[in-house]
């Protein structure tokens, strides 16, 4: 599973808590990271070790779900189906 999170509102002590690698940004959102879960287990125990970070649900874990289709001559098409966004 891959997943991608975003954090805004917090402060710069706050984001070097995060446990993943990502981008710190200036503008709405301050931090962007990919992240990759091998089960949606996995990915609720990571929601909830966030929010002891970064408290008053200033995050959102947006889960990212592709699918591959074959398209002619073998290219291969991908594309995002309706992601779901999981807020705290």
């Amino acid at each position: 599973m891959e997943a991608i999170l975003l954090v805004w509102g917090v402060r710069d002590e706050v984001l070097e808590k995060i446990p993943v690698d990502g981008y710190w940004l200036y503008g709405e959102y301050d931090f962007i990271a990919k992240v990759e879960f091998s089960s949606a287990g996995e990915m609720e125990d990571f929601e909830r070790s966030l929010r002891r970070i970064i408290r008053g649900g200033r995050f959102k874990l947006i889960p990212v779900e592709l699918s591959v289709v074959k398209g002619e001559n073998g290219t291969v098409i991908t594309y995002l189906e309706s992601p779901k966004v999981l807020v705290p």
